[in-house]
């Protein structure tokens, strides 16, 4: 059916072909598009979280608290695991299909001149503008003031997790770099809040004081960031993002929320689940500093299922997580992955390029009673969740 033809089904195949494809990066298109909408975006405050790894799950904790706390508040988030909607959500609701296929056919009719990102981000600024949010949490895409999402107005708080290598083609070749684009998200007498350490706070520090933004660290004010148990989210790493997300609730006067903060979930991040008596954990961690994180917190595994981007550093992506488990299985999460066979040559292990057929062959690996680990790509994460939540079953030859 043509997507054009039917109100309630969004035309994806135009939405996801609008690739930035030498498009110029920035929040420059972002805030014409906002603007020529009649800026839904000063309609609410925003939160924005920016990092290197660590945002998906500070936004959910401060969804949960925000909810928790009374106010009306807006998601969004990227990239999606499932389904576009997870990217947009009020009040712990994703916005509906219908409403994104009537945004879809007016950017068309229109012919807004936006990259996917750009577009999905007025989406929901328009979203929460129309449905009364007050509060909205915006997880930047790649980067903080080269971010599209550096274009939105009524910044309440910046939210900075952590800073380590990661899209060095676009954000710099060093640490130092890295963090001072995410830190530049600073404003004017706005807070900032980062967990961050060694190098990259002290660019981060340097840069709030050129940009008069008040900073806000564990060891600045240890009571704003104090955990008073461990998040539901597991790995020590979490715990790191749950302060985060805390002092970011209290310094906005919304600490009621702060228990619903931390009992929030968030799917693919050390998400468990329980097949034929054996565990499996799927984690979305895509560059080094996250499978670092994701070894610390399950050290030991049977089977490994790993699959990257070939733009990712695949090598050092992988190394943490080479100790954890001896039998591997790679594959391929999408058109763009690395070689699961050059993979399977390289480290040890079997290379089965789609995604499902590896899974059945990782969990016939496993032994009854073991685990098997997910690991190296949300895309990967995200089809594994989908599979086993919907009752996984082996693929058929035919």
């Amino acid at each position: 059916m043509d997507a054009l033809a039917d109100p309630d089904l969004p035309d994806y195949d135009w939405f996801y072909a609008r690739t930035r494809n030498g498009r110029t990066r920035g929040p420059e298109v972002a805030r014409a598009l906002l603007d020529a909408q009649g800026s839904p975006d000063a309609a609410f405050t925003s939160v924005r979280v920016v990092g290197t790894n660590g945002k998906g799950s500070t936004c959910a904790m401060l969804e949960a608290g925000l909810i928790s706390a009374g106010v009306p508040a807006g998601r969004f988030t990227s990239p999606h695991l499932i389904r576009f909607e997870e990217r947009v959500r009020v009040n712990g609701q994703e916005v509906a299909p219908a409403r994104v296929a009537a945004f879809i056919r007016l950017a068309r009719r229109e012919s807004w001149d936006g990259a996917f990102f750009d577009l999905s981000l007025l989406l929901a600024c328009t979203v929460f503008a129309e449905t009364g949010v007050r509060v909205a949490v915006m997880e930047a895409g790649v980067g903080g003031v080269s971010d599209a999402t550096q274009a939105l107005h009524n910044v309440s708080a910046v939210a900075l997790t952590n800073v380590a290598l990661d899209h060095v083609g676009v954000l710099g070749a060093t640490v130092a770099q890295i963090a001072r684009d995410k830190a530049l998200a600073a404003r004017p007498g706005v807070p900032l809040l980062t967990t961050a350490s060694g190098e990259a706070l002290e660019v981060i520090r340097d840069v709030c004081e050129e940009q008069n933004a008040p900073l806000y660290t564990p060891t600045t004010h240890p009571t704003l960031f104090a955990l008073p148990h461990a998040p539901a989210l597991l790995g020590a790493h979490q715990h790191s993002n749950a302060a985060l997300a805390l002092a970011t609730l209290r310094l906005l006067g919304y600490e009621a929320g702060a228990e619903a903060a931390l009992a929030a979930p968030h799917p693919a991040r050390l998400e468990q689940f329980g097949l034929e008596g054996k565990t499996v954990l799927i984690d979305g961690a895509h560059n080094p500093h996250a499978t670092h994180a994701l070894a610390a917190a399950v050290p030991r595994a049977d089977v490994l299922l790993f699959g990257n981007l070939a733009r990712k550093d695949t090598a050092a992506t992988l190394a943490p997580l080479l100790a954890v488990a001896p039998v591997r299985v790679f594959t391929a999460p999408g058109d763009l992955a690395t070689s699961p066979q050059e993979l399977a040559e390289q480290y040890g292990g079997e290379g089965i390029h789609d995604s499902a057929r590896a899974l059945a062959r990782a969990l016939a690996l496993t032994p009854a009673g073991g685990t098997l680990l997910v690991a190296g790509s949300l895309y990967l994460a995200g089809s594994v969740c989908e599979w086993l939540s919907s009752g996984f079953t082996e693929p058929s030859d035919g």
